[in-house]
């Protein structure tokens, strides 16, 4: 186990963040979440992601810092200005915190990203080594990552994140309500790939990633990504409910816009960095996941 460490962590009231800071926390660790206002706690270190302004002298001594920050992909219909915001609290966000982090220099920077990065993958199963897509999301990613070098002389981790599934939040959170009442089912054709991981899983992975040497990206993915018709079958299964509402591919487009693409579009995604550095998951398959998770 990691002995104790000073963690800064930006993006600490999310459903990853706040249960990262609980488990960081519980290990012994000291954690100090990044605000964007005026500090006011002892935990708390201020920093505006828009004006690029970042307490430093706060942040001295950090021994990790994690950066989770961003506008949410699922959160609005993905009109132009959204794609805007999207893409603005990324940038303008990691520059400044990998700015800072390349002048206190702690030992580790994990940075966000997404499996978005490989674009429409099909029925290709990628790891880390793989080029990236020709999609939006995919754009954002790579300029993402690449405000996540900046932090120049620090071990960096690009954290490529798939569907995570916690009943309390995300995609889960919003199918739970439709699947018990029995009116959910497979969404488009059913098809295609989808990459997830439990809450529970992804934070162990970032608490293993605090301790490892790996740099650069790491997919944070189950080993076992499932279509999206074996999901909510799984799903349906779990709560004992039928699944027989499919969703047609054209509602979705027609409610979601843009980010109907993430929903409908294929993304087979392996965690080789994980799995090759020892790492092993305590939910690597989506029917004994669900089946807890829905309990």
């Amino acid at each position: 186990m990691l002995p104790p460490q000073r963690i800064a962590i930006t993006g600490a009231s999310g459903l990853i963040g706040s249960a990262l800071v609980g488990h960081l926390k519980s290990e012994g660790h000291t954690v100090q979440r990044l605000v964007r206002r005026k500090s006011s706690a002892p935990d708390e270190i201020s920093w505006d992601p828009n004006s690029g302004i970042v307490d430093l002298a706060s942040l001295e001594g950090v021994n990790a810092v994690i950066h989770l920050a961003g506008a949410g992909v699922g959160d609005h219909r993905w009109t132009s200005k959204y794609r805007g915001e999207i893409l603005n609290s990324r940038l303008l966000g990691t520059t400044a915190i990998s700015n800072a982090v390349a002048q206190v220099k702690p030992q580790t920077f994990i940075s966000a990203s997404a499996i978005g990065f490989y674009g429409e993958t099909g029925n290709r199963a990628v790891t880390e080594t793989d080029r990236s897509g020709d999609d939006f999301l995919s754009a954002v990613c790579r300029e993402w990552e690449g405000a996540a070098d900046l932090a120049t002389g620090v071990r960096t981790v690009k954290i490529r994140t798939g569907l995570v599934l916690d009943p309390t939040g995300g995609a889960l959170g919003r199918m739970l309500p439709l699947f018990k009442f029995g009116i959910g089912g497979k969404l488009g054709s059913g098809r295609q790939w989808w990459s997830w991981i439990t809450l529970h899983d992804h934070i162990r992975a970032i608490a293993h990633l605090l301790e490892s040497k790996i740099e650069g990206p790491v997919n944070l993915t189950s080993p076992n990504p499932v279509t999206n018709q074996e999901f909510t079958s799984a799903l349906a299964r779990a709560l004992h409910r039928p699944a027989l509402l499919p969703v047609p591919g054209f509602a979705l487009k027609l409610a979601l816009a843009g980010f109907s693409t993430e929903i409908l579009g294929s993304k087979r995604v392996i965690p080789q960095a994980l799995t090759d550095d020892g790492f092993h998951f305590d939910y690597p398959h989506v029917i004994s996941a669900l089946a807890e998770l829905v309990e």
